[in-house]
């Protein structure tokens, strides 16, 4: 389940790529979760899930709500980053949220197998997005506040994976994550009016709305088979193994929209799958 999360989210990357060519991301953003969050809820339906809500014990709804907001917050962090400083150095910050999570899921989820490997993986890993990250001439270096926003959308982003690990538990993945995604929605569309591009969503334009809305389903897809993993493996392994999705990325990235890679972001691409085979066995 974890592979197939990887496999949806890279395959959401091209899909959200082709929607946003003219498209403001925050309303890209803000539709695309409203698709994900009905495509959570006919899960839940098709599941039977729903006759479970009932059962949901207060603790377990408190985190996955803590989940959304962790997740729109990260967003919020994220977005404030990129208009403050170089794209690229805001990524690599933001992406150093699956070391982190790591290290998080070893203090507080006693995730704690074979920690020398754990370390050296996540090393890898924190290497490899450092060296996926390359510095394009022209770039903005920005106020020096952006870091403190970037680092702030990295904790978010790990903290995350680690409250719906807990959120989850005894609740039924689909369910969980149709809770989350509502929370989630609320967030991206008062980005949206926060940032007053509400009259920006009518002028979407039609070919774009398509792959946003493919992206959505993708994305849909991606989180349910993601909680399903979270929800019966180690939080380490299951987050290490989705970031894969990466390579997804560039496979597709190379065929459909003829990108390629650099010496440097080769070898990093080449730690991070490493660093993921290394944490999995830990697993």
């Amino acid at each position: 389940m974890a592979f197939l999360s990887a496999l949806f989210a890279g395959i959401t990357a091209i899909l959200a790529k082709c929607g946003i060519r003219s498209t403001d991301s925050d309303v890209a953003t803000a539709l695309r979760t409203g698709v994900v969050l009905m495509f959570s809820w006919l899960m839940v339906l098709a599941a039977g899930s729903a006759r479970t809500l009932s059962s949901l014990t207060v603790v377990s709804l408190v985190f996955l709500v803590l989940s959304g907001f962790s997740t729109g917050a990260s967003w919020l962090c994220y977005f404030k980053a990129l208009s403050l400083g170089d794209v690229n150095k805001v990524a690599a910050v933001d992406k150093s949220s699956t070391a982190l999570t790591i290290l998080l899921a070893m203090v507080f989820l006693g995730e704690r197998s074979h920690p020398v490997l754990r370390l050296l993986g996540t090393a890898l890993l924190a290497i490899g997005v450092v060296l996926m990250v390359e510095r394009r001439p022209g770039t903005r270096s920005g106020h020096r506040r952006w870091v403190v926003f970037a680092a702030a959308s990295a904790l978010f982003a790990a903290l995350t994976s680690i409250l719906a690990k807990i959120g989850i538990t005894g609740v039924e993945s689909n369910l969980a994550t149709a809770i989350r995604t509502g929370v989630v929605l609320v967030m991206a569309w008062a980005i949206v009016l926060g940032r007053g591009k509400l009259p920006l969503v009518k002028r979407v334009p039609r070919r774009e709305l398509g792959f946003i809305l493919l992206s959505g389903l993708s994305t849909g897809a991606s989180w349910l088979c993601y909680y399903y993993a979270i929800q019966n493996g180690a939080v380490s392994v299951v987050v290490s193994v989705d970031k894969l999705s990466l390579v997804v990325t560039v496979l597709f990235s190379r065929l459909v929209l003829k990108e390629r890679l650099g010496k440097a972001s080769l070898i990093g691409l080449g730690l991070m799958v490493l660093g993921t085979l290394v944490i999995t066995f830990c697993g």
